[in-house]
C-alpha cells in the first residue's frame, strides 16, 4: 500500500562535504526508505532491436502493430526473461554474444517527492564481484601514452582479447507526453540503424561530412535520435531536418530528457549528468562534470593523481579494481598537473577522464545530488531531481499530481551502447496513481 511519508524522515545533509564544497543546503531524500514501497522492474537485454527492426518483417506478427503505434507491452508483457534469453544467447539480434551476459536485471525502484523534488532509490545486483568504477585509461608503453580498456562490445575485446574496462551506469529517460509514441514504445524510438554498435553502421567520414551532425555538432558517429528529427520514412541517420526546424521542435518540448548516473565519471562527485535526445544524444547547455584527460598538443594526459594526497601518481592494470583506493581523478581532491618527467614506467595507467563538481555549470549540472554505494554485490543509488529545474529548454518540467513516462536502463559488466538492459516505458506519478507512484512527503 502506498503511504505518505513524514518530512521529518528527511536528512539534513545527506551527502556531506564533497571536494570541500558543502551540500548541506541541498534537499534530502528520505533517510528511512523502508517506509517507501519498492517496485521491481525487470530490465532485459535488447541487442540490436532498432526502431527500423521493430517495423520490419523480421519482427514477426508485430511489425504492423508497431507501425500503427501499439505499445510494446501489448504484445510482450511479462516476456522480459524470454526475450532476454534469446538475445543474449545470440539466437537473434546479437552478432557478438557476451559470455555470461544476464538475460535480465531486476531493478528495485522506490520514489518519493515533496513540493520541489523527486527522489529515487534504485538497487540492482552486479554480475561481477566488484563495482564498475573503473573506466578506460591512458597507459604508458615505455615511449608514449596509448588507450587501454574498452567496452565488451568493442572489437578490441571480442576480436582481439583486449581487457574490458568500462563504468557501471544507471540512466533514465523522461517524457511529458510531448513526444509521439514514447509512452507506447519508449527508448526504441531513439535507437536506430546506423548508430554505434547497430546494423548498417554509419562511416566516420560520412558523419564528419554531414552538414548538421558533422559540420554543426562536430560529431564523428551516430547516437540516439528521435523520429521527428528526420525527413524520410525510414528515418535514416543522414536525413536530418535543418537546425532551424529542429530548434522549433525542441522549443515546443519535442525532446526526451536523458540522464546518466556513472560509476566513474559522476558518482565520485555525487552527481549525474543531464542531457536530452532529439537530433542526437546531447548534453544540456553548460558544463558537465567530466572531461577528457588528454592534452592533444603534448600528446599526454592533462592530470595525474596527486601522490602527496593519495600515495600514488598512477595505477596499473591489476590495481584499477582496488576499490579501497580512488579510481577517478577528481579536480578538487586528488589531481595535479601531469608531469612528463615523473619517472613513468611501462604499464603505468592514468584515467582517460577527470571529474569536477565545482567545474560543472548550468543546465548540464542540474543533477547535483545523486550518490551510489556498492556493498555485497549490489549498487544502491539515491537520486534527487528537481521537479522544475528552471531549464525548460533542456529538461522535462514536472509538477505534483502529474504522470510522466520513464524508461530505465542499467549498464553492467563493462558495457556501453546496446549492451545495456532496458525497461519497457513506465508511468511515474508524482503523488498520483501510476506504474510507480512517488509517495508524498509531508
Amino acid at each position: 500500500m502506498w503511504k505518505t511519508v513524514s518530512k521529518a524522515a528527511l536528512g539534513a545533509a545527506v551527502f556531506g562535504l564533497i571536494g570541500g564544497v558543502s551540500t548541506a543546503a541541498l534537499a534530502a531524500p528520505p533517510t528511512d526508505w523502508s517506509q517507501v514501497p519498492a517496485k521491481s522492474v525487470k530490465l532485459f537485454y535488447p541487442g540490436q532491436s532498432s526502431y527500423q527492426w521493430l517495423r520490419s518483417k523480421e519482427h514477426k506478427r508485430a511489425d504492423k502493430k508497431t507501425m500503427k503505434g501499439d505499445s510494446c507491452i501489448s504484445c510482450h508483457e511479462d516476456e522480459e526473461m524470454e526475450l532476454g534469453q534469446k538475445i543474449v544467447s545470440g539466437e537473434r539480434l546479437e552478432p557478438h554474444p557476451v559470455k555470461g551476459k544476464q538475460a535480465v536485471i531486476d531493478l528495485a525502484v522506490q520514489a518519493a517527492h515533496d513540493a520541489d523534488n523527486l527522489y529515487f532509490r534504485f538497487q540492482w545486483k552486479t554480475k561481477n564481484a566488484y563495482p564498475g568504477t573503473a573506466h578506460p585509461h591512458w597507459q604508458f608503453d615505455g615511449k608514449a601514452w596509448k588507450g587501454m580498456g574498452w567496452p565488451q562490445l568493442h572489437k578490441k575485446v571480442w576480436g582481439e582479447g583486449q581487457p574490458a574496462i568500462y563504468e557501471d551506469r544507471l540512466s533514465m529517460m523522461i517524457d511529458d507526453g510531448s513526444v509521439p509514441m514514447f509512452k507506447e514504445q519508449g527508448c526504441w524510438l531513439t535507437c536506430h540503424n546506423g548508430s554505434r554498435d547497430m546494423p548498417k553502421l554509419a562511416k566516420t567520414a560520412d558523419v564528419k561530412a554531414h552538414p548538421l551532425l558533422g559540420k554543426v555538432l562536430h560529431k564523428k558517429d551516430v547516437r540516439k535520435y528521435l523520429p521527428s528529427s528526420r525527413t524520410d520514412k525510414a528515418l535514416s541517420w543522414n536525413k536530418t531536418k535543418s537546425a532551424e526546424e529542429i530548434a522549433k521542435i525542441k522549443a515546443a518540448g519535442g525532446f526526451v530528457d536523458l540522464m546518466h548516473w556513472r560509476g566513474h565519471r559522476s558518482n565520485p562527485v555525487n552527481m549525474s549528468d543531464d542531457g536530452y535526445v532529439l537530433q542526437y544524444r546531447l548534453f544540456d547547455a553548460g558544463k558537465k562534470m567530466f572531461s577528457k584527460n588528454w592534452d592533444k598538443k603534448a600528446k599526454q594526459p592533462k592530470y595525474m593523481f596527486d601522490a602527496k594526497k593519495v600515495g600514488f601518481k598512477s595505477r596499473t592494470l591489476d590495481q584499477i579494481r582496488d576499490i579501497s583506493q580512488p579510481s577517478s581523478i577528481i579536480a578538487e581532491q586528488n589531481a595535479v598537473k601531469f608531469d612528463p618527467k615523473a619517472g613513468w614506467k611501462k604499464g603505468d595507467m592514468v584515467p582517460a577522464y577527470y571529474v569536477t563538481r565545482t567545474g560543472a555549470k548550468g543546465s548540464a549540472a542540474d543533477n547535483n545530488a545523486s550518490k551510489g554505494t556498492w556493498k555485497d554485490g549490489m549498487w544502491t543509488v539515491v537520486w534527487t531531481r528537481k521537479l522544475d529545474t528552471g531549464h525548460p529548454e533542456d529538461d522535462k518540467i514536472m509538477k505534483p499530481g502529474g504522470v510522466y513516462t520513464f524508461g530505465f536502463a542499467v549498464h553492467d559488466d563493462n558495457i556501453t551502447t546496446r549492451g545495456h538492459h532496458v525497461s519497457w516505458p513506465m508511468s511515474v506519478g508524482i503523488g498520483a496513481a501510476a506504474d510507480i507512484k512517488a509517495v508524498t512527503l509531508k
